[in-house]
C-alpha cells in the first residue's frame, strides 16, 4: 500500500462523522473470538439501561472491543498490507466504533442510589402535603388564619 492511500484510511477512521449510516456488523472476530456484535448491542440496548449484573459483561466487551479496535489500526499504521486488506480494516473498525457509540451511550442502574432518590422525593412530598394540610407557612413555621 502506498502512503497516501494509508493516510486516506486513517483519515477515514479518524473522521468525526466515520460511523454515521453505518450499520452494526452482524458478527465480528474480536480478540481471536467471532461473537455476535449486532445481536449483543441489541439485547442491551433493549434494556435501555444496564442491570448491575450484567455490567460487567458490557464493561469486558467494551474493553474487548477497544482493544480489537486499537489492534486493527495499528496492522494499517504499520502493517505491510494491501490497500484492499486496508480497507476491509476501516470497515470493521467503523463497525466497532458504531458498537462502542450504542454501548457507551447506555446509563448504568444504581439501584440502591435510585431508591435513596425516591425516598427523600416521597419524603418531601409527605412534609409538604402535611405543610398544607396544617395550614402551616412553609418559612416561618407558623400557622396561618389563625
Amino acid at each position: 500500500m502506498r502512503e497516501y492511500e494509508r493516510k486516506q484510511l486513517l483519515e477515514r477512521v479518524e473522521r468525526d462523522s466515520a460511523t454515521v449510516g453505518v450499520s452494526l456488523p452482524e458478527e465480528t472476530e474480536v480478540q481471536g473470538e467471532r461473537i455476535d456484535l449486532q445481536e449483543f448491542v441489541f439485547e442491551i440496548k433493549r434494556r435501555e439501561t444496564i442491570p448491575s449484573g450484567e455490567r460487567d459483561r458490557v464493561d469486558r466487551a467494551k474493553r474487548n472491543l477497544r482493544r480489537e479496535r486499537r489492534e486493527r489500526l495499528e496492522r494499517i499504521e504499520e502493517g505491510e498490507i494491501s490497500f484492499e486488506e486496508g480497507e476491509r480494516l476501516v470497515e470493521g473498525i467503523v463497525g466497532i466504533d458504531r458498537a462502542l457509540n450504542a454501548l457507551e451511550q447506555l446509563q448504568p442502574v444504581d439501584l440502591e442510589a435510585e431508591e435513596r432518590r425516591q425516598e427523600a422525593a416521597d419524603h418531601q412530598r409527605w412534609v409538604s402535603f402535611l405543610q398544607q394540610a396544617l395550614g402551616r407557612d412553609d418559612t416561618d413555621g407558623t400557622t396561618r388564619g389563625i
